[in-house]
């Protein structure tokens, strides 16, 4: 059997003379491949912190902008391996329970464990989909850096916000795919990877920033 990643897909030597190709593009690090990359994405981790102080200033608002950081890290780094490493997955969680912590300095340990509850259930249902679609395909179509990332998204955020960060990654991805093979002329495959973190850590931040916003 091949060696595996996280996320339950064969990884191994590439044949000499040809680049592997995820999702389209090959593996070669962004800077490499699109020179102006790294401005887009100075760029796109300053609006973030920028958004984050604005939508919450002060101490919340770093916590947000640490974030905005992270779930960035994650969404490059998944795009560009299908891994998401566990170092960048615990330091969100670290976070978030700092977050609680802050958001609520009189009751710092009703909030961390509300964080911790969030955090185990929605792992915990993100796991289940990840079994049932392995027993009734005999594939794996979900991996376990998204099974760790959904911890991070449930200590993020409120009950009530945590539908929509993943109806947001869900449809996201879905559209994105479906472009994609319009304008490469491709056909549908159910069977096509697609680095579902890159679209649900951008997700978890705008969740956060929702309910930073309007709750």
């Amino acid at each position: 059997m091949e060696p595996q990643s996280d996320n339950g897909f064969a990884k191994g030597p590439t044949p000499a003379g040809k680049r592997q190709r995820i999702f389209g593009l090959d593996n070669r690090p962004v800077a490499a491949r699109r020179p102006w990359c790294p401005l887009l994405i100075g760029l796109l981790a300053v609006a973030g912190c920028v958004a984050s102080f604005a939508a919450a200033p002060g101490v919340v608002g770093g916590c947000g902008a640490g974030l905005a950081l992270i779930m960035l890290a994650i969404a490059i780094i998944d795009w560009q391996s299908f891994i998401i490493p566990d170092w960048l997955n615990a330091t969100g969680l670290a976070l978030a329970f700092a977050h609680a912590a802050v958001l609520e300095p009189d009751q710092m340990l009703p909030a961390a464990g509300s964080a911790v509850l969030r955090a185990v259930g929605l792992s915990l249902m993100f796991y289940l989909v990840r079994y049932g679609y392995a027993r009734v395909r005999g594939r794996q179509g979900l991996g376990l850096g998204d099974v760790k990332l959904a911890a991070v998204a449930g200590a993020w955020l409120d009950l009530a916000v945590i539908p929509i960060a993943i109806e947001l990654a869900v449809l996201a991805a879905l559209s994105g795919y479906l472009v994609r093979q319009i304008v490469l002329r491709r056909p549908i495959s159910a069977t096509t990877r697609l680095p579902f973190g890159f679209f649900f850590a951008p997700a978890i931040w705008l969740g956060w920033l929702i309910g930073a916003t309007w709750f």
